[in-house]
């Protein structure tokens, strides 16, 4: 009989050499429990949290606690059913009507995780006679929309306008639909995306635009509406996407847009279609989640300064990080047994960071993904970058 997992040796070699050469599993942490937003215990120590994408550190708020623990004693722990079958609770569509408001646009859905989002959306906007046109350092989930969809995938070079208006030159006599997809701030390095640049060229080619605003929501714009608000181009964003587990702290994803065809992706999305919906006292928190961040402004202020300090402390310590200041933050090594290395002692001293590692970096360089949070201080920070600058002198000399 063919092992079935033959395919995956070089998988299983790969994660062997990774466990040969680090002490533990970088990809098995084990947050025993939450000491706050900002402090975890790991290991028996605690580890301030600089590897979690908690932005406004609303997974630790009091408020969208509450609502939960109410409405779970109301409602129960879940629905049981797709959004089409039993699944879809008043409270479902109080959150789609409330996130319509914020963002400004007439219609919204709600997926069950931000990935489902991408997945669901995308793959039901651009269907076999279409186009993707995907920003090259684009999510997985945008990638494997492009997949379930049947479209034609086109990529353009990483947040460069000029490179997507010459390959949408060469589509003027294509028939289908144009979909554009950029993200807002990306996941891996922290850069931010050209969104009116981008806009210009989609209303020059008369294409859409899709903006995936997961890590930009509640982080940019005067109302953390995202990159679009920031920039002055939401009109010309056809499609957001966004996702609940990160700013907001909870779990979920939606779709929201000016165009009404967006209904009928309810009636086609497979991953809308054929998942379980969100359990009420995961929608309840994140009603709660949503007014906390509209209601405290000043928290994106202290994000912002936030990242400034540990990007800027960062590059002053001579560690390669972004151009971009955004909560992303993240330092590129030079190959992977340094990352490791780095990583590990980072953790050891008190310091927990996301370690990426080719081929998921957009240029095969090892990564070590900081994240901020509002709620971080400036103490906290400070003391980050003590560490960082010692296992620096420890590990790079």
């Amino acid at each position: 009989m063919t092992d079935i997992f033959a395919k995956y040796t070089g998988l299983k070699a790969a994660a062997a050499g990774l466990t040969a050469h680090s002490p533990r599993n970088p990809f098995g942490v084990v947050i025993d429990h939450p000491v706050s937003a900002t402090v975890g215990l790991i290991e028996g120590r605690e580890t301030l949290l600089f590897g979690t994408n908690n932005y406004l550190g609303l997974s630790q708020s009091t408020a969208a606690a509450e609502a939960a623990i109410e409405t779970v004693r109301r409602e129960g722990v879940g629905t049981t059913g797709s959004r089409i079958a039993n699944g879809t609770y008043a409270l479902h569509r109080k959150l789609e009507t409330r996130l319509a408001e914020v963002l400004r646009r007439r219609h919204c859905m709600i997926f069950s995780t931000g990935y489902q989002a991408n997945l669901g959306a995308i793959s039901a906007l651009a269907g076999k006679d279409d186009v993707l046109l995907l920003d090259a350092d684009s999510h997985a989930s945008i990638y494997d929309a492009s997949r379930l969809g049947y479209a034609q995938v086109i990529r353009f070079r990483h947040n460069d306008p000029a490179d997507l208006d010459r390959r949408l030159s060469r589509l003027k006599d294509h028939q289908g639909a144009k979909l554009i997809v950029v993200e807002g701030i990306y996941s891996m390095t922290g850069n931010v995306a050209p969104m009116r640049e981008f806009a210009e060229v989609k209303k020059k080619h008369g294409a859409y635009l899709l903006a995936d605003e997961a890590h930009s929501f509640g982080v940019l714009g005067e109302n953390g509406r995202g990159l679009a608000e920031r920039d002055g181009c939401e009109d010309d964003v056809d499609f957001v996407v966004g996702t609940f587990s990160k700013s907001l702290g909870t779990v979920g994803g939606y779709c929201a847009s000016n165009l009404d065809g967006l209904e009928l992706i309810r009636l086609c999305s497979r991953p809308y279609m054929f998942t379980a919906s969100l359990p009420p006292e995961i929608i309840a928190a994140t009603l709660a989640a949503l007014d906390e961040m509209i209601a405290r402004p000043e928290l994106r202020t202290q994000l912002y300064a936030n990242a400034k300090q540990l990007n800027h402390g960062l590059h002053a310590l001579g560690l390669k990080t972004s151009a971009h200041v955004s909560p992303v933050v993240a330092v590129t090594l030079d190959n992977v047994e340094q990352a490791l290395v780095f990583w590990n002692r980072l953790l050891e001293l008190g310091v927990y960071v996301n370690l990426s590692l080719p081929p998921a970096t957009p240029d095969e360089h090892p990564l070590l993904r900081c994240s901020v949070m509002a709620v971080h201080t400036p103490e906290e920070i400070d003391r980050a970058l003590g560490i960082f600058a010692q296992v620096k002198k420890d590990v790079l000399g």
